[in-house]
């Protein structure tokens, strides 16, 4: 099955998200099943506090310990763009340990939304002998083609 597809045109059906979580040993409860659900139909990242408006049925908690789940086990991989919130995202990739998508996203200063920008080439950055990168942040802030309109 290719996960790309279903996030990228959200046709996500129970059983895909389902067979989803399996693939990533998620026991997949109702609660996980719609907070899958609602980041795969989204088109940009979410914020906890934006999927809680949008999942009037699962509190809180409850979707704050499925994001820290799906995290651990490579589901989602988070964006810190600036604005104070950690924004969610469903990897692209589900193969083997290492999902954490690497792609530019795109903070709007204006309406304070993230976008993924899949086309655009990350930038490779050397680190001084001695340091060991981990992971890197690759924001792009202005503004909006909805808001420069």
């Amino acid at each position: 099955m290719n996960y790309e597809i279903i996030c990228t045109f959200a046709l996500v059906k129970q059983e895909d998200c389902v067979e989803l979580l399996a693939s990533h040993g998620v026991r997949p409860t109702s609660n996980r099943i719609i907070v899958l659900r609602a980041l795969a139909l989204s088109a940009r990242p979410l914020t906890l506090a934006e999927l809680e408006e949008k999942l009037l049925s699962v509190d809180k908690s409850g979707i704050f310990r499925a994001l820290t789940l799906f995290r651990e086990h490579h589901l989602v991989h988070t964006i810190e763009d600036g604005s104070g919130a950690l924004r969610y995202e469903l990897c692209h990739g589900h193969g083997g340990d290492d999902d954490d998508d690497l792609h530019v996203h795109f903070f709007c200063e204006n309406c304070h939304r993230t976008f993924c920008l899949d086309g655009v080439s990350v930038p490779q950055v050397g680190v001084p002998p001695g340091f060991v990168a981990t992971s890197a942040s690759h924001i792009v802030k202005g503004i909006c083609p909805e808001c420069g309109q």
